[in-house]
C-alpha cells in the first residue's frame, strides 16, 4: 500500500472469512503496516451484524487506535442452510430477504456510520465487498433477487456516504469492490472452486486497485481488475 503513509493503520472487518483472512495475511506481511485490527464475531472487541450495538461498541473501543488509513469490510452472505439464491419471483421469502439485507447491507451501513469518522482525513481508504451482480445496469440474466438487491443497496449507501465524507474527510476514498469469483464457501455451490481464483490473489488485486484510487474516485464501484462497473 504505497499510497498510504509509513506505519499505516488497518482495520479488517470479517477477518475470519476467506477474503478477510487473505487481507489480514497480506497486510501483516507488509513491513510498512504499523498496526492491524482484525474483527469478527469472536474477536475482542467483537462485531456481529446480528447485534447492531456490537458495531458501535467496537468503534468506541478502537477509537484510540485511529485514525485508520485502511478499513476493509470483507463480509457477505449468498446462501446458507435455509437460504438459496432465488430463481424466480415465486421463490421470494421475507425471512431470507431479511437475512441478506442484514448481512450485506445493514451491517456494512452501520460500519460506515461508526467507523468512517475514524478515517484519516489526509489519506485513507475504505473498501466494502460488493458484487458485479449488484449492478442494476449490468443485470441481464435476472434471478438472485435478494443478493442482487442487497448489494445494489450497499452500493447506494456507500456512494452517498462518499459524498458526505468529502466535506469532513477530503482525503478519504470509499469504494465498493467486486472481487470476482473467489474460491470460497460463498461460491462453492456455484462452481467457484472450478472457475474462481484464490483468495490471496483476489485480495492482492483489490488492495492494488484501492491503492491506486484518488480522492476524486471516492464512491466508485470497481472490480478487482480495475474496471469501473455500471451502477
Amino acid at each position: 500500500m504505497q499510497s498510504l503513509p509509513e506505519g499505516y493503520r488497518v482495520l479488517v472487518i470479517g477477518a475470519r472469512g476467506a477474503l478477510g483472512g487473505a487481507f489480514v495475511h497480506q497486510l501483516q506481511a507488509d513491513p510498512r503496516c504499523g498496526s492491524l485490527a482484525a474483527l469478527h464475531r469472536a474477536s475482542v472487541p467483537a462485531i456481529d451484524f446480528a447485534q447492531d450495538g456490537s458495531i458501535a461498541d467496537a468503534a468506541a473501543a478502537l477509537r484510540g487506535e485511529g485514525p485508520f488509513h485502511l478499513v476493509l469490510v470483507a463480509t457477505g452472505v449468498l446462501h446458507g442452510p435455509a437460504l438459496a439464491p432465488e430463481k424466480r419471483l415465486a421463490d421470494l421469502d421475507a425471512a431470507a430477504l431479511d437475512t441478506l439485507f442484514r448481512t450485506n447491507t445493514i451491517g456494512p451501513a452501520l460500519v460506515l456510520r461508526h467507523f468512517a469518522p475514524l478515517l484519516d482525513r489526509q489519506r485513507s481508504l475504505l473498501g466494502v465487498l460488493s458484487a458485479k451482480v449488484g449492478s442494476i445496469g449490468d443485470n441481464r440474466l435476472g434471478g438472485w433477487y435478494g443478493y442482487r438487491a442487497s448489494k445494489a443497496a450497499l452500493n447506494m449507501l456507500l456512494k452517498t456516504a462518499a459524498i458526505e465524507l468529502r466535506r469532513t474527510h477530503p482525503g478519504a476514498v470509499l469504494a465498493a469492490l467486486h472481487p470476482g469469483t473467489v474460491r470460497s464457501a460463498l461460491s462453492r455451490p456455484f462452481r467457484g472452486d472450478e472457475i474462481g481464483h484464490e483468495p490471496a490473489q483476489a485480495a492482492a488485486e483489490m488492495l492494488a486497485v484501492l491503492d491506486g484510487l484518488q480522492a476524486e474516485d471516492s464512491g466508485a464501484f470497481v472490480a478487482y481488475n480495475g474496471e469501473r462497473l455500471p451502477w
